[in-house]
């Protein structure tokens, strides 16, 4: 029996590596993403390791959307054992300067699209005699609100706190049958924060306990271990990823 993940914004960067990494353990992926070419990529590369990939090109803000995913994927694998909700957005205004249709913006790619695939896949995991297991992708500016860069201040600092009440709450609603947990990554290299490490690494670096920022590979390697642990008893929970982040 081949387990099935979906991972949402699987185009690159963490949703990428967490993608891969869940195809080597023998995962089929179904990968969901704004970007066409990137999400192309990512399933040759998953096929390359001989398990199936499904892609769908998707805004994750979308509640309809994510219902018809999850009911494709099911249709055509059978079953679905993993969500991963990682897709987000960068909201890098200031509160005197955001709109308020950016500052929904920042809520609905940041936060409601982890409800629109939870409230999708949740079903499918409390009918599988399985359960299941959901790992959202949240943030070290949900705990320590935003700092100077790009992607972190106000609107994003919020929407990923949410994202932990929802992790907590649906612990409980959803277990015992499915494990709900969330990470925080704190300073990622990916392409969205490429610029803006370059710009200030060695001062980044500096307050950062193991002397260098952090990449999608150490962020993808707890989520496997919340997504495939055969003896995890840990739900409700979330996981600093962050090399001990002292200094922003």
């Amino acid at each position: 029996m081949t387990k099935v993940a979906l991972v949402t914004g699987a185009g690159r960067g963490i949703g990428r590596a967490c993608a891969l990494t869940l195809a080597g353990k023998g995962f089929d992926i179904a990968l969901v993403d704004l970007l066409a070419p990137e999400m192309t990529k990512t399933a040759d590369d998953i096929r390359r390791l001989g398990v199936r990939a499904l892609t769908f090109q998707a805004d994750v803000s979308s509640f309809t959307r994510a219902h018809e995913i999850v009911d494709a994927v099911v249709s055509d694998r059978g079953r679905l054992d993993v969500l991963v909700n990682n897709a987000g957005a960068p909201s890098p205004k200031p509160i005197i300067e955001i709109s308020e249709e950016e500052f929904d913006r920042a809520i609905a790619v940041n936060l409601k699209s982890c409800f629109n695939y939870i409230h999708a896949a949740a079903p499918v995991f409390l009918n599988q005699a399985e359960g299941g297991r959901i790992v959202s992708i949240s943030s070290l500016n949900a705990l320590s609100g935003g700092v100077t860069s790009a992607v972190s201040k106000h609107a994003y600092a919020a929407a990923k706190a949410g994202i932990l009440g929802l992790t907590r709450s649906l612990a409980k609603e959803l277990g015992p049958k499915v494990a709900v947990n969330a990470v925080c990554p704190g300073i990622i290299a990916t392409e969205l924060l490429r610029d803006m490490i370059s710009r200030r690494e060695e001062d980044l670096v500096s307050g950062i306990a193991l002397g260098r920022v952090g990449t999608p590979e150490d962020v993808a390697s707890i989520v496997s271990y919340l997504a495939t642990d055969a003896h995890m008893f840990i739900t409700g929970q979330h996981f600093v990823v962050d090399g001990f982040q002292w200094k922003c």
